[in-house]
């Protein structure tokens, strides 16, 4: 399997696929870069360099006890960009990636990074704070905490219906796409998965979303229920300058499996735009 060592000798497993301008992703939680296979073979077919990874702590990537933070993802991601070589790259992040994905484009990116693609992405902060009062309880995600270490099998089997929307009246979501995120989230180390949910509901990202300076395509559903589009989506496009924000009626948070033609469609306009 192709890997990476970063300096802190974590293996990041990624997978590579097509040529031409590189396309790079960030998946959510608890997920793998396995989140992404649709886009990543629709661009690979339309002349783009698909590169996405497992984040450290999940999929194929080591497990480390440490770094199941914002900062070090962010660094982490930029270890695999500098280690493969690529300029001129377009950064997709979805849901706890797009946090990663925009802290690394504004820490990191000047120079490197062509755009930048934000689904169902965390920033600015998922918690309630006295900054941003409209977000969650802390409450919600101890909720989450707790659904992890008390049975986190049977929790992703549950999870998984209100991240694609397969708990709506009329859901055509397939058995088969739930047990995906079933598996995908058992690949995952638990200690990375407990330290990631501090890590996408806490970090406050505002400074990151002002600080980009790259085209910047801004994708949700109206019906997360995951994520709240009020409070991030739609706080993204004001903080970014210049970002161009689509919704998509009735989508779910997992709207990359969901809606993933128009998904796909939506990044390959963006990028030869």
């Amino acid at each position: 399997m192709p890997t990476i060592t970063t300096q802190d000798g974590t293996s990041i497993f990624y997978r590579d696929l097509g040529a031409g301008q590189p396309v790079v992703f960030s998946h959510g939680w608890p997920l793998s870069s396995d989140a992404f296979e649709d886009q990543m073979l629709f661009l690979a077919d339309h002349g783009f360099r698909c590169i996405a990874h497992d984040r450290r702590g999940h999929g194929r990537s080591s497990q480390p006890w440490i770094g199941n933070d914002m900062d070090t993802y962010a660094s982490d991601l930029d270890e695999l960009v500098t280690q493969l070589g690529l300029t001129d790259a377009i950064h997709v992040g979805h849901s706890t990636g797009g946090g990663e994905a925009a802290r690394y484009v504004a820490r990191h990116g000047k120079g490197r990074v062509a755009k930048l693609v934000l689904i169902s992405a965390v920033p600015p902060i998922m918690v309630s704070t006295e900054a941003f009062p409209g977000g969650l309880p802390l409450s919600a995600f101890d909720g989450i905490r707790d659904g992890v270490v008390t049975d986190r099998s049977q929790f992703f089997k549950d999870l998984s219906a209100p991240f694609y929307g397969a708990n709506r009246e009329g859901s055509k979501v397939s058995q088969g796409l739930r047990d995906s995120f079933w598996l995908q989230g058992m690949m995952a180390g638990i200690k990375a998965e407990y330290d990631c949910i501090k890590a996408f509901s806490e970090t406050d990202q505002t400074d990151d979303l002002k600080a980009i300076d790259v085209p910047t395509l801004i994708l949700q559903g109206d019906d997360d229920q995951i994520v709240p589009t009020e409070h991030a989506s739609k706080l993204q496009a004001k903080l970014i300058k210049g970002a161009t924000l689509k919704i998509y009626p009735g989508a779910p948070h997992g709207m990359c499996s969901t809606h993933k033609h128009e998904v796909s469609a939506d990044i390959l306009a963006f990028a030869k735009a």
